[in-house]
């Protein structure tokens, strides 16, 4: 399934100045409805999947162009200014105490709407098992926001942080052609870092999650044989009885189940590593460039009148004209061939 991309960003402290975000509420919101517009709700939720577009429409909203604040703040002034509008598009989650509620706020929005929203809800929590446990890459998830459409299309925009490196990583993904959550999810690695990373989603990890499934469905032995360093023969008995009991019938079920996390994952590939001799993928891929931003005066302070200016002329020339839509379309093109 294409996970699209993820970014790699340095933590920054503070936040948005309450002035700079009614503004990216407001201006993201007039993005959002004309994007919808003229391409449609299901082109919205490819483009935040897109790190790179993401990055760009931070950029445009005027906050750091490199900072983990510009994906708390983005996702959070979009659901602040979709809050009520009718753009086919809904956002649940949030940073810390919000991502947890994002299975409520689905089901609550997929109820309104007479859905099931079990099949979101789970995308929603497989993607995070997938990017907190499956690839262990050292940055530990706080922030998940979850944008879908009431036809079931769904993109989702994650964080995760990581305080020996003082850097923040950012995770995409799309709902577009969804074959596997646990099979080289991702189309695009985005980030300026390698790291040592236990990856059990890549390819050449196939046969590890294999073995991981069969460890956790065979017949408890009496006594453990396993001494690598890694691994505590207790704890290792403790995630044999809980999986055994579950029998998952593949990795994405045995990722799926309730306590299992990034150690549980480690001490079954290590024990395949030793009993079966099949090594798990450390292939970080990773790698990321971005351009450039406003908040921190880089290249220069936001510019507030201007800033205010653009939010009155989107929202007059495509909410307030009455001219027909395609007309209007085309009026904001002439008008940003002038201005280019």
């Amino acid at each position: 399934m294409p996970r699209t991309g993820y970014a790699h960003l340095p933590l920054h402290g503070g936040k948005a100045p309450r002035w700079l975000f009614e503004r990216m509420v407001l201006l993201s919101r007039e993005i959002i409805v004309f994007l919808v517009s003229e391409f449609g709700a299901e082109e919205v939720l490819r483009r935040l999947s897109d790190p790179y577009w993401f990055q760009a429409f931070g950029c445009v909203l005027g906050f750091d162009w490199h900072s983990s604040g510009v994906t708390t703040t983005v996702c959070g002034a979009v659901k602040e200014g979709l809050r009520g509008v009718d753009t086919g598009i809904i956002v649940a989650g949030g940073k810390g105490a919000a991502s947890r509620k994002t299975p409520a706020e689905i089901t609550a929005a997929c109820e309104r709407l007479g859905h099931d929203p079990q099949p979101l809800v789970y995308a929603s929590k497989i993607s995070a098992k997938v990017d907190n446990s499956a690839v262990q890459d050292g940055y530990q998830l706080y922030h998940h926001a979850f944008f879908f459409t009431p036809r079931g299309q769904w993109c989702i925009v994650q964080q995760g942080m990581n305080d020996v490196n003082s850097m923040a990583r950012r995770y995409h993904w799309l709902s577009d052609n969804v074959t596997s959550y646990v099979n080289e999810p991702h189309a695009a690695i985005c980030c300026d870092t390698t790291s040592e990373t236990l990856n059990l989603v890549a390819a050449e990890s196939a046969t590890v999650r294999d073995r991981c499934v069969e460890l956790a469905t065979l017949e408890m032995p009496k006594r453990h044989l396993i001494t690598k360093q890694d691994i505590n023969p207790k704890y290792l008995d403790k995630i044999l009885v809980r999986t055994y009991e579950a029998a998952p019938r593949d990795f994405e079920s045995l990722l799926a189940i309730e306590g299992v996390g990034p150690k549980t994952l480690r001490a079954l590939a290590l024990t395949s590593e030793l009993i079966y001799g099949t090594e798990a993928s450390r292939r970080d891929p990773a790698r990321y460039s971005f351009a450039h931003g406003g908040k921190d005066g880089t290249p220069f302070p936001v510019d507030r009148p201007t800033y205010d200016k653009t939010i009155e002329v989107m929202r007059d020339a495509l909410n307030r004209s009455r001219i027909d839509r395609s007309e209007k379309v085309r009026a904001f093109k002439r008008l940003a061939e002038f201005t280019a």
